[in-house]
């Protein structure tokens, strides 16, 4: 089976942003991506990166970054837009993915890069990121005081914007859709992914943690998104529940 092309809605190559320290790597990234029909830009260092990342279709960050290092990087680029940002780093263990999530990556991917890996987390995100939207007609879905413009992928509380990464649209996007309803673990990964919770993946616990905060819920008594334990996520749909 050969790996897929990837392109934008534009049918024009899909941006890519590697930023990335290492000369060779950088080069054999670059070089595989675009066989496969993606545009990549490299960049070896950090500080121009926020801008390059207005001109990408999703960034792909290396942690250890001379001068500014990457996690920095993240949240920097964090604050400008919601494009799916994938981490790459030597750094090895629960402890070093949790911190990518927590600073605004979508996913992590640790090094020696397996290219076809790499191409597929890409294909994943992309995909995610260009989603059609709901039932709900490209319209907006109000819970309480939340409302969510699916046609601008906007989200605000109390008529106040609420920034999120592409990854917390989404699983903020589904939980609203079925607010009320528990959803698994499962069901938001495939969403997420394409593939069921593997057991160990602690990437939606993160995504769960990041949208209370941002939602001004309480981390240790949460009101509107609450762990069914055993279960799954629910979002509630009244703001009185």
């Amino acid at each position: 089976m050969t790996d897929p092309q990837i392109s934008n809605t534009s049918d024009s190559p899909v941006r890519v942003l590697l930023v990335e320290d290492d000369v060779r790597l950088a080069r054999e990234v670059a070089h595989y991506l675009e066989r496969h029909g993606l545009s990549v830009r490299i960049l070896h260092r950090g500080e121009q990166a926020v801008a390059a990342a207005q001109q990408a279709d999703i960034v792909l960050l290396d942690w250890m970054l001379p001068g500014v290092d990457g996690l920095t990087v993240c949240r920097a680029i964090r604050t400008v837009t919601a494009l799916p940002i994938l981490m790459l780093t030597a750094r090895e263990g629960d402890a070093s993915e949790v911190r990518a999530l927590e600073e605004g990556a979508d996913d992590y991917l640790a090094k020696p890069v397996r290219p076809k890996v790499l191409l597929a987390r890409i294909h994943a995100l992309l995909r995610r990121a260009s989603r059609p939207t709901d039932a709900a007609g490209g319209g907006t879905l109000q819970v309480g005081a939340l409302r969510i413009d699916h046609r601008r992928r906007e989200v605000t509380q109390d008529a106040a914007q609420v920034r999120l990464t592409d990854a917390e649209y989404v699983l903020l996007r589904e939980l609203a859709t079925h607010a009320g309803t528990v959803l698994s673990r499962d069901a938001l990964s495939l969403v997420l992914s394409g593939h069921p919770h593997d057991g160990l993946d602690r990437r939606i616990d993160q995504y769960i943690s990041r949208l209370r905060r941002k939602l001004g819920d309480s981390a240790r008594a949460p009101q509107r998104l609450k762990t069914v334990r055993g279960e799954g996520y629910l979002l509630i749909g009244e703001e009185n529940p």
